[in-house]
């Protein structure tokens, strides 16, 4: 990990990205799904405030294992959640 202001963008990048991919999806396809699109963007403002929360209060502040491990799991934990709205968000446009 670079920084921690790096980590921060990126996540909130990625975030604004699927919200904005759902509000595109919105203008595109106006039928009876915005019921669904409001939930994954909800799920990704949640996504997004909790991965930030979690960047800013690292597990063991002292020990350097442990702060490289809850990077990582954090790393992993936000790229599974964008899979999965995505997931939510592909399986909307496919029907």
């Amino acid at each position: 990990m670079a920084t921690l202001r790096r980590l921060k963008k990126e996540i909130e990048f990625m975030s604004s990205q699927l919200i904005g991919d759902c509000i595109d999806f919105l203008e595109t396809f106006e039928d009876k799904k915005e019921t669904n699109i409001l939930s994954i963007i909800e799920e990704a403002a949640l996504l997004n405030n909790t991965m930030l929360d979690r960047a800013c209060h690292p597990d063991g502040k002292d020990n350097p294992k442990l702060v490289k491990q809850h990077y990582r799991q954090l790393k992993t934990d936000f790229i599974k959640g964008l899979d999965q709205a995505y997931a939510k968000l592909e399986s909307l446009v496919k029907k």
